[in-house]
């Protein structure tokens, strides 16, 4: 009888905490875990602000500043001045320069008689002529460049100077001496030129140089 007691109060105890699991088992859940940043794929406060390829910098603007002025912006003035021709300019020369050792230095004066400004730049022609229309005699004027090349602006009536050494045909034994009526003047870059009369003495072989020009200078 006791140990039927018994066993019944082991069956009850038992069934008991059956119950007791049954019911915890049934009681309130626990709070689902809140999704993570690593299994939805979104960042979360804490991470860098998004996760997609960062935007390229501003490109700077290919414009340029209004207020510059390209190099190549500057066109030439419209009317510039022409080189000077032999129809408009006369000839002269000065030979208050003196000589030395034989020669004579004078001033070549180109003047300008046209109605306009126009440019001497360089050297002239010079040779020694037996008269307005012949052939030059012997040889031609050679460059004095120890004179820098520069532009000369003549206005109407303005002069442009360069030194033209004669040397004395008599200075040389083996001159073919001629007699020449004067010089014929090539203005600088031109094919036409002026007479000027000047009697004197050439040498007609042109292996002796009597002639040395200068660059145009304003006088």
């Amino acid at each position: 009888m006791r140990s039927q007691r018994i066993f019944q109060g082991l069956v009850m105890s038992t069934a008991a905490a059956a119950a007791a699991l049954m019911l915890s088992a049934c009681g309130p859940g626990q709070p689902e875990a809140q999704p993570t940043a690593a299994n939805t794929g979104t960042g979360s406060a804490s991470s860098p602000a998004g996760t997609g390829t960062p935007s390229a910098a501003p490109t700077p603007s290919a414009t340029p500043s209004s207020t510059g002025t390209s190099p190549s912006s500057a066109a030439p003035v419209p009317g510039d001045p022409a080189l000077c021709k032999a129809s408009g300019l006369t000839a002269a020369t000065d030979a208050s320069g003196g000589g030395a050792a034989g020669s004579v230095y004078m001033k070549l004066n180109l003047t300008n008689t046209g109605s306009g400004p126009c440019i001497l730049r360089g050297y002239a022609g010079v040779s020694l002529t037996a008269d307005a229309a012949g052939a030059p005699i012997g040889a031609p004027a050679v460059r004095d460049e120890s004179t820098a090349v520069s532009d000369v602006l003549l206005a109407p009536g303005q002069t442009g100077t360069a030194v033209l050494r004669y040397t004395q045909a008599g200075n040389y034994s083996d001159c073919a001496m001629v007699d020449a009526a004067g010089y014929r003047i090539y203005p600088p870059e031109d094919t036409d030129s002026l007479f000027l009369p000047q009697p004197t003495r050439a040498c007609s072989n042109g292996a002796i140089t009597l002639l040395t020009i200068s660059p145009f200078q304003p006088a």
